[in-house]
Order: structure tokens, then C-alpha cells, then sequence
């Protein structure tokens, strides 16, 4: 059997700690990018959905500001991105390059997406039930914690699953400029070595992470629904 795959991916087998390395890294960047983004877009996407037109904090020039500043950082192609903050990456983790050095533009290229999603989500909750909330004389904070993300749990996972989907897609993006992981693995090694087993390899362990992301996600939300 082990023969059998030394034949069919030779150039994953004879250096195996490569692979290894590269799923390592890419775990690893998916963690640190994707906890801190988490904190960071539900606090956005909380400002977005209670500083709008009748909500329960309104305010119309935090909500502008944030709106743009996430619309224009989502506007700017990651790639681009990447190179961009690359000031801002040396001045916080020290260095522009490998798995600390992508930790920053992950952060700034998810952050957008996941506020959003944040947001779609608290949209999801029936407005009679703010409105209930209000009319019992609940302070904005309970309402916050109480009404908008215990009636929002599902569409909180499923926006989580969507991103976190989107996040390793980035990190295998940041690879292309040295940041370490799986993408740069396949391209090091898959493309500019033509080694078709290497970049093969890394589609399938890719496409597994996805869908077990998906298959968790999907058990999380029904189990919310129960």
C-alpha cells in the first residue's frame, strides 16, 4: 500500500515534512487571523446593526464612517492588499514575511467580510422582538446579548462557516508572497517545480478542510435550532 502512494504523489512522500509544515502553518495562520477577526467583525458588525436609521443606538456618523471604511477595505483586491500593509505588518509582528508577517493583511482582508456577515445576521432578528425588549425597558447592552445574538446564533455559525471557508482561500493567497502554508507549498513546489502530485495533494487536503468546516458548521446550526 505504501508503495502504491509513494507511486502516485513522489514528490509528497520524499519529502513528507514539507507537506506537513505547509498544513501546519496554514492551520496556524487560519487560527490566530480567524479568532482575532472574529472578535473584531462582531463588534463591527453589533456597531453597524445598532447605530443604523431606528436602531437601538442610532447614530448616523459612527455608522457612515464604519460602513465606508469597510466598504473601501473591502473593495481592495487581497493580493493588493497583502503588499499594502506591509509597513504595518513589520511595525506590529515584526516582519512582513512567513506565517507572522501574513497574520495583519488576514486580518484586514477578513475583518470586512465577517462584518458584514455579522450584520446580515442580526438582520435576521424579528424586529417585534427589539421592540418588546424596548418596551420592557431593557438597556441597549441587553438588548445586544439578550435579543440580537441569542436570536442570531445560527446565522452567526453559518456567517463564521462562509468566512472561515473564505479565510483559508486567503491564506493559500498569501502564500504567493512567502507567507508559508499550503499555498505556498503548492506553489514553490507544484508550480514552479512542475510537480503536478504536490499541487494535486494540496487541492484534496483543501477540499477536505472546507467541507469539514462545512459538515461542523452545518451540526453547530441545527443544533441551535433545536
Amino acid at each position: 500500500m505504501l508503495e502504491i502512494i509513494q507511486k502516485i504523489i513522489p514528490n509528497v512522500t520524499s519529502h513528507p515534512e514539507r507537506f506537513f509544515n505547509g498544513l501546519l502553518e496554514t492551520f496556524v495562520m487560519t487560527l490566530w487571523s480567524g479568532a482575532i477577526s472574529f472578535a473584531i467583525g462582531i463588534v463591527f458588525g453589533i456597531i453597524l446593526t445598532v447605530t443604523k436609521k431606528d436602531g437601538v443606538l442610532e447614530n448616523k456618523v459612527v455608522f457612515q464612517f464604519l460602513d465606508k471604511a469597510i466598504n473601501l477595505f473591502r473593495s481592495v483586491p487581497f493580493i493588493i492588499l497583502l503588499t499594502g500593509v506591509m509597513p504595518l505588518s513589520r511595525l506590529i509582528m515584526g516582519t512582513a514575511i512567513g506565517v507572522k508577517g501574513a497574520i495583519v493583511p488576514l486580518v484586514f482582508g477578513t475583518v470586512p467580510f465577517f462584518s458584514r456577515q455579522i450584520e446580515a445576521a442580526l438582520a435576521e432578528v424579528d424586529g417585534g422582538l427589539v421592540e418588546a425588549a424596548l418596551s420592557m425597558g431593557l438597556s441597549p447592552v441587553d438588548i445586544i446579548f439578550r435579543v440580537y445574538l441569542k436570536e442570531s446564533v445560527g446565522p452567526i455559525v453559518r456567517g463564521t462557516m462562509i468566512t472561515t471557508v473564505s479565510l483559508i482561500g486567503l491564506t493559500a493567497m498569501a502564500g504567493a508572497v512567502g507567507a508559508g502554508g499550503l499555498g505556498n507549498y503548492a506553489i514553490m513546489y507544484g508550480h514552479d517545480r512542475n510537480q503536478l502530485d504536490v499541487t494535486w495533494v494540496t487541492i484534496v487536503v483543501l477540499v477536505i478542510c472546507v467541507n469539514l468546516i462545512q459538515w461542523g458548521g452545518n451540526k453547530i446550526v441545527k443544533g441551535a435550532k433545536k
